[in-house]
């Protein structure tokens, strides 16, 4: 898909419009947090030549020794306000714990600095409003690492989930499967709480903040709208090792009119993987596969083991306990789909979301609904955390909603 049929496609693509009058346009950014996900969208925007990587920040030496190895010629920091102080940087990425986003991003915003803030983009609900607030009142770009908002395949399956290709979307079903404890190597023991922050309550709420963040987001925007309340359940089942985060989280979102999405992750099994089932009554989507599936691809035979026991209690019997001759089941069919762009995914939509936040700094311009989804992804995912813990059902606060027609919410400030 080209840019002219993504930018009609999704508003907020819009930034890829001035690409060719922001052709002379540089942009100076600085990354605080070069950990492993810093560096990954790095490998991205150190080649965008419209971007020059000026500083890094970070309190781990290790992990700026691998940053200078990308980009040398950046100065390095392990105060995150020096290079705030920098008046020659345009904008920052922000790639740090999650308890740290909420002060770095407002003080980056109180520095006149534009943001990219990896989500969840801070660690309560409140803290989440106080961000977006503090980008409208500063007016400056405000992106966050939403990068599904970004991928040919999504963009491309909304357009025809909200054509009604497949008919009312009445379910989402979506899950983060994985089989690891989480953790990394730390070269000492006093370090456990800084490399391995995800594990830990003071500084993570774990799947939900982590992998929910992403996958909720593709759910609303499918639905088109906001859930009414919020009920879920977790625990350490598996990874016994001292952590403090949930290894398993269920989460089920309900909205107004009936309509469910819900939320599984389990670390201890890998088998079913990740995925975004959105559920029409005449198809299937699979975004993450890069697939939909039709209801009407025609009736599957019965499997042959099923078959054979028909044909066996029907000479002992006389009769099918399987509900007759004609039973079809009701599982998934042997149904191929097809590739909504033609072929198998390669890629997950970083190098466009990295590309766009940098053409919105070039430009100042901040393109719609992105920093919305972004902030409802993230209150979404705090909320199913509070719902889990405290192991009851939780309405969508309205103090917490803001002014987003596709949503249909209003501020109550």
């Amino acid at each position: 898909m080209g840019t002219g049929v993504l930018a009609a496609t999704s508003p907020w693509l819009s930034t890829f419009a001035s690409v060719d009058d922001s052709a002379h346009e540089r942009c100076r950014l600085g990354m605080i947090g070069p950990g492993s996900r810093g560096r990954f969208l790095l490998s991205f925007l150190s080649q965008n030549p419209k971007c020059e990587i000026v500083a890094f920040a970070d309190i781990y030496q290790p992990s700026l020794d691998e940053a200078l190895k990308m980009v040398p010629t950046a100065k390095a920091y392990k105060d995150y306000r020096k290079l705030l102080e920098d008046k020659s940087i345009d904008g920052v990425v922000i790639a740090t714990p999650l308890n740290t986003h909420f002060q770095i991003a407002m003080d980056a915003f109180d520095a006149g600095k534009h943001v990219y803030c990896e989500k969840a983009i801070a660690y309560t609900m409140e803290q989440t409003l106080a961000l977006y607030r503090r980008h409208q009142e500063t007016g400056k770009v405000f992106f966050t690492g939403q990068q599904r908002l970004f991928d040919p395949r999504y963009i491309k399956v909304m357009e025809l989930v909200h054509q009604g290709l497949f008919g009312e979307v009445a379910a989402v079903h979506a899950f983060w499967n994985r089989n690891g404890d989480w953790r990394r190597e730390v070269p000492s023991p006093d370090l456990e709480r800084l490399i391995n922050w995800r594990l830990y309550s003071e500084s993570s709420k774990g799947l939900m903040t982590e992998l929910a963040c992403h996958q909720l987001q593709v759910g609303t925007w499918a639905l088109g709208m906001l859930p009414s309340r919020v009920m879920g359940s977790g625990a350490i089942t598996f990874w016994k090792d001292g952590r403090e985060v949930y290894d398993n989280v269920h989460c089920i979102y309900e909205f107004e009119n009936g309509k469910q999405m819900t939320y599984a992750s389990v670390i201890s099994n890998k088998f079913y993987g990740l995925e975004e089932q959105i559920l029409g009554n005449k198809g299937t989507v699979e975004p993450e596969r890069g697939k939909f599936y039709f209801e009407d691809y025609g009736p599957a035979p019965a499997p042959a083991f099923v078959q054979m026991l028909m044909e066996w209690e029907d000479k002992i019997w006389g009769v099918n306990t399987f509900a007759g001759s004609s039973w079809d089941p009701e599982v998934a069919r042997i149904n191929p789909g097809e590739f909504i762009l033609g072929k198998a995914p390669d890629a997950d939509g970083t190098s466009l979301l990295t590309e766009a936040f940098v053409e919105a700094v070039c430009t100042q311009k901040q393109p719609p609904r992105i920093a919305e989804e972004g902030y409802y992804a993230t209150q979404l995912c705090l909320i199913g955390h509070e719902a889990i813990v405290q192991g009851t059902a939780l309405p969508f606060p309205d103090s917490m909603k803001i002014d987003y027609e596709p949503y249909g919410t209003k501020s109550a400030q």
